[in-house]
C-alpha cells in the first residue's frame, strides 16, 4: 500500500487548505481566543506532519537515485551512506507512523491518570508506586510535563515481611473543556414563517410572524409565535434551539464519562490486561497484543512504547 494513503496525505492537506482560508477572513482574529489557539495550534500540527512527510518522499527519492548511480560505479562507500540514511529515515517513517496513530480528537489533550491499588493488600499499595515511576519516567523521557495531585505513600512490605501477587488499575481520561460552546451554523438550518395562531376576530395575525427552525444535523424543531415580530420571534426560538443542543452535548458528556467508567473493571485475577513477573522468572506480558519483554528493568524505567505501538496498531 502507497505510504501516502496510510497516513491520509490528502486529507490532511485537504484541512489545511480550509483552516488557512478560515484564518484569512476579516473576522477570524475577532473570535474567541481559546478557539483561535485551537485553530492555529491544528494548522501548525499539519503543516509540520505534511512538511516531515514531504521531507522524507524528497529523502527516499534522493536516496533511491544514489544507490543507482553507486550501484552502476560499484561505489561501495557510497551504497554504505545510502544504506545509513535508508536506516534513518526508516525510523522516522516509523515515528510517523506511530503519531498518526493518534488521531483521536482527545488524544491531543493532557491527560488525567490515576493509578489504584487492588488485591494484594499494602503490597498493591507498593506496586501502585512502582508503576507510578515507570510512568513518570517514560513522560520524562518523552520531554512531557507532569503534576501530581495526589498521593499516598506506602511501606512496601506487610506485616510478615512478605511479597505478593498484587493487582493494580491505571485509568486515563482526556482532560476536557468543562464550559460547552455552541454554535450553530446557518447552514444547518431550516427556518419557516407562518401566521400566528389565535383566538380569531380581530386578533387574527395579518402577517407571518411566526418563526419554525429545524436543525437538520439533528432533527430538532422548535418554534415561536408569542411575539408580534417575526425578528423577536426568531430570536426567541435561537434561543431555545441553542438551550436544547446544549442539554443534548451534555448528555453526550455524562454518557462519555458513564462508558469510560463501565469500562474500569475488577482490580484482579481475570481483569489483568498485562503482567509483570519478577519472580521466579522475569516477564512482562500484554494480555491484549500477546506482546512478551523479557527486560523487565528496561520496562519498568519508563521503556514501553514497544506495547503503545502494538495496541495502537492492533486497534
Amino acid at each position: 500500500m502507497n505510504s501516502e494513503v496510510i497516513f491520509d496525505l490528502d486529507n490532511q492537506k485537504a484541512s489545511l487548505v480550509k483552516i488557512e482560508k478560515l484564518m484569512l477572513k476579516s473576522d477570524f482574529w475577532q473570535k474567541d481566543q481559546d478557539e483561535i489557539s485551537k485553530i492555529t495550534q491544528e494548522r501548525a500540527a499539519l503543516s509540520e506532519q505534511i512538511d516531515e512527510w514531504e521531507t522524507l518522499k524528497k529523502g527516499a527519492e534522493d536516496a533511491k537515485l544514489l544507490a543507482e548511480m553507486a550501484e552502476e560505479e560499484d561505489d561501495v562507500s557510497t551504497l554504505k551512506e545510502v544504506g545509513k540514511d535508508v536506516a534513518r529515515m526508516k525510523r522516522e517513517i516509523e515515528n510517523l507512523e506511530f503519531r498518526s496513530l493518534l488521531g483521536e480528537r482527545d488524544d491531543r489533550r493532557n491527560a488525567i491518570v490515576a493509578i489504584n491499588a487492588g488485591a494484594g493488600g499494602t503490597e498493591a499499595q507498593d506496586w501502585v508506586e512502582m508503576l507510578f515511576r515507570m510512568y513518570i519516567r517514560w513522560c520524562e523521557n518523552k520531554g512531557m510535563k507532569t503534576r501530581v495531585i495526589d498521593f499516598l505513600a506506602v511501606s512496601p512490605f506487610d506485616a510478615t515481611g512478605r511479597r505478593h501477587t498484587s493487582f493494580a488499575s491505571v485509568s486515563v481520561l482526556p482532560e476536557v473543556d468543562t464550559d460547552i460552546n455552541i454554535e450553530v451554523d446557518e447552514n444547518d438550518l431550516r427556518i419557516d414563517t407562518f401566521r400566528a395562531s389565535g383566538p380569531g376576530g380581530q386578533h387574527v395575525n395579518k402577517t407571518s410572524s411566526a418563526v419554525r427552525i429545524t436543525h437538520r444535523p439533528t432533527g430538532i424543531v422548535v418554534q415561536c409565535q408569542n411575539e408580534k415580530s417575526q425578528h423577536r420571534n426568531k430570536e426567541m426560538a435561537m434561543k431555545v434551539l441553542k438551550s436544547k443542543l446544549y442539554e443534548l452535548e451534555r448528555e453526550k458528556l455524562e454518557q462519555k464519562k458513564q462508558e469510560m467508567h463501565d469500562n474500569q473493571q475488577d482490580i484482579a485475577w481475570g481483569s489483568q490486561i498485562r503482567s509483570y513477573v519478577f519472580n521466579p522468572y522475569r516477564l512482562v506480558k500484554d494480555h491484549r497484543t500477546h506482546l512478551d519483554e523479557g527486560n523487565v528493568d528496561k520496562v519498568m524505567d519508563g521503556e514501553i512504547d514497544m506495547f503503545i505501538d502494538a495496541y495502537l496498531k492492533m486497534q
